[in-house]
């Protein structure tokens, strides 16, 4: 995996006493697997993260996850120390090689919170008494960055986030969704590899929530930042997360892509976060299709096969002459209206149940899965069944 930010065998512990010793206790007793209230009992010692190994891959979204206490919040705020590690490696890219945030000295950490790192408040974070231009070049001023490339710099990031024809505006007087893009500017400025936002959207009404998150999903398709993002809201993190990471206690439960976090909970902590969402935007078909050999010589359609794809023609031929045309989806892409009767449709894996459930009714065959050099997959009335009938299951 190509990792921007590291996690590895991080512990971070908050003594309410004094003496080293306490801290290697607390670290030993959790390793045991007691819980927080056993080590605070016996060590005085509050466990924030235990032994936290956590990738995020470069130009990707990596969403913590958990109820309130869970860690999330500690374990993101070390990846800038703001949080110290007593134990472990926090290791981000320096453009060079990487450094160990939790070890390195004051000057390279004060290097890297200016340029390598932002960080993103659920609270704003906003100085009232500046504009709109002036909160969202603060990063640069302190940089030293000349006023006329700093001012050019802002005004590209204003205009990114909508809020160009504010920028001499005094920032209190903007909605809350407005200072929060304010926020947004201001990390994209620093062109900062690493975005550190701590439940960003959660003090903002559901509507300008949802608008903001469509808003961040835009700006990443062009900015391709490696975002480190918390939140409690499972449909949020569904929505807009390459990568969700479930915490309870101040232990990772389960990571993996929001594909394999609904079709495989780790258990029943897990189970019970996405017992309340829809899983059909979800799961992709290449987790749920009947898998092709590279030959198609297992791929069988209304009893006839095996079949092969002639390349020239774009059709599926049989041993026994029947064909059938083959429409290639690329992501994204609707289906025509109408189809004619010989044609199959072949869909991207990323295709979510519930775009193959909509395609399905559209043709009478069943759909091909391709990954966008070779069919790889069908999906038939069987398999999309069995995977609504799987997901009511595990969130039963």
């Amino acid at each position: 995996m190509n990792s921007a930010l590291s996690f590895r065998h991080v512990d971070i512990m908050f003594p309410s006493r004094k003496g080293g010793g306490l801290v290697d206790k607390a670290i030993a007793l959790a390793r045991e697997g007691k819980s927080r209230a056993e080590i605070l009992e016996a060590t005085g010692v509050v466990l924030g993260v235990s032994d936290a190994n956590l990738e995020v891959e470069r130009g990707k979204i990596s969403v913590l996850m958990g109820l309130s206490g869970s860690g999330k919040s500690t374990l993101l705020r070390a990846a800038n120390r703001l949080n110290k590690t007593v134990n472990g490696e926090v290791l981000i890219g320096n453009g060079v090689a990487h450094v160990d945030v939790a070890s390195c000295n004051e000057d390279t950490l004060r290097d890297l919170r200016k340029t390598r790192i932002a960080m993103v408040f659920q609270q704003f974070a906003i100085l009232p008494w500046r504009t709109v231009r002036e909160n969202v070049g603060l990063g640069l001023e302190l940089r030293d960055i000349a006023p006329a490339i700093r001012r050019e710099m802002v005004d590209e990031k204003l205009e990114l986030v909508g809020l160009d024809k504010w920028a001499d505006s005094n920032v209190k007087s903007l909605s809350g969704g407005m200072q929060q893009r304010v926020g947004l500017a201001r990390a994209f400025a620093t062109d900062a590899d690493i975005l550190l936002m701590d439940e960003p959207f959660s003090a903002l009404d559901p509507l300008i929530r949802r608008k903001l998150q469509d808003e961040l999903m835009m700006l990443q398709k062009k900015l391709k930042k490696t975002i480190l993002f918390v939140s409690h809201d499972i449909d949020e993190a569904m929505k807009i997360g390459n990568q969700i990471t479930i915490m309870k206690e101040g232990r990772i439960v389960q990571t993996g892509t929001p594909q394999e976090i609904v079709a495989h909970p780790a258990n029943d902590y897990v189970r019970d976060f996405i017992s309340h969402m829809n899983p059909l935007p979800i799961l992709s078909a290449d987790s749920f299709m009947k898998p092709l050999s590279h030959d198609l010589s297992d791929l069988t359609i209304a009893g006839s096969g095996p079949y092969r794809l002639d390349i020239a023609s774009g059709r599926l031929v049989s041993a026994d002459g029947r064909s059938f045309s083959t429409l290639f989806l690329a992501s994204g892409e609707p289906a025509p209206q109408t189809l004619a009767q010989d044609c199959i449709l072949c869909v991207p894996e990323t295709t979510p149940l519930s775009e193959i459930a909509a395609l399905s009714q559209q043709s009478p065959w069943p759909l091909l899965v391709h990954n966008g050099s070779a069919i790889t997959g069908l999906c038939d009335e069987r398999s999309i069944i069995s995977a609504v009938v799987q997901v009511s299951r595990d969130a039963a």
